[in-house]
């Protein structure tokens, strides 16, 4: 699957799935954010996935003013890719989730491909005891949560961003994903390859099972064939084991502390670069290379960093 035997690795640093009182080595200010995807960079990850975060408090923030910080010192200390989300938090508009990357003109963007529901409750019966922001418990426990992904917000983001020359990590929760995926394409409003990051293991998309990666997958190879790049995304603590399998069939992947907090069972990742480390071991294990910055560049035909706005 991946060109030229290599794997990328793409570490998603921050987040909004996860609140600050979870976890102490979470990453909120900007310095922190910048600090975390160096470090993953350094680590092994061409790619780095980034939300911004209110620093008094950690809530998820998607003004392009918070964004401005660390966008400038992660280019100007490291080549990695930056990937800048349109998912912001399933409480935002979608003017809200696109104007980050709509002014920073990123060589990817995340873009989920269909509305769904979504479950973060239950995090909270774990973690409510340690909550330190009345905002925490509201956001954790909210069961009305519909994080909106209409074809015309799809539209939207592909044709603000794709005039940017930005391309995107589809993220794909469930099969009907790639379907309305392969609209778009049929449609020429997408082009191949197709970044593809099927996501596992949060409530209300498919599950963490060994059958639903490789249902998502043969579902992918059907619809795309030789169009598309596979990677993964597996929640919380499914994230090293759909990593390892995915990675041995010859997929990308994707780590981080937006998708995980944990370095093993009961054991909080103190770092990002720590989980990179610990996928990257996994890849090289198997006796396959990790891609470069400038190699993933080549494998998803991105524009360079040179045509970003930061």
């Amino acid at each position: 699957m991946a060109p030229k035997g290599k794997t990328i690795i793409t570490c998603a640093v921050t987040g909004s799935i996860h609140t600050p009182s979870m976890s102490p080595h979470l990453p909120v200010t900007a310095q922190q954010i910048a600090d975390a995807a160096i470090g993953a960079a350094e680590a092994g990850a061409a790619i780095v996935h980034l939300h911004a975060r209110n620093p008094q408090d950690g809530r998820p923030d998607q003004t392009p003013q918070a964004f401005r910080p660390f966008l400038q010192l992660i280019k100007q200390r490291s080549d990695c890719v930056v990937n800048i989300t349109t998912g912001g938090a399933p409480t935002m508009t979608i003017e809200e989730r696109i104007s980050p990357a709509a002014t920073w003109q990123p060589e990817v963007a995340s873009l989920n491909m269909g509305t769904m529901n979504f479950g973060l409750f239950p995090m909270l019966g774990r973690f409510e005891s340690q909550l330190k922001y009345p905002w925490e418990r509201d956001y954790l426990a909210n069961k009305d949560i519909i994080f909106r992904n209409s074809f015309a917000d799809i539209e939207h983001i592909l044709a603000t961003l794709g005039a940017n020359g930005t391309r995107f990590e589809f993220e794909c929760y469930d099969s009907a994903h790639l379907y309305n995926l392969k609209h778009f394409h049929d449609a020429g409003l997408v082009r191949g390859p197709l970044f593809i990051q099927t996501v596992f293991g949060l409530l209300g998309g498919i599950g963490a099972h060994p059958e639903d990666v490789m249902h998502m997958k043969r579902t992918a190879d059907r619809l795309f064939g030789d169009q598309y790049r596979w990677s993964v995304l597996g929640a919380g603590r499914n994230q090293m084991p759909i990593a390892a399998m995915a990675a041995a069939m010859g997929g990308h992947v994707r780590v981080g502390l937006e998708d995980s907090l944990w370095a093993g069972p009961g054991k909080l990742a103190e770092s990002n670069a720590q989980q990179v480390r610990q996928v990257r071991q996994i890849i090289e294990g198997l006796g396959l290379e990790i891609a470069t910055p400038d190699e993933a560049r080549d494998i998803l035909s991105l524009k360079g960093a040179d045509q970003v706005a930061f």
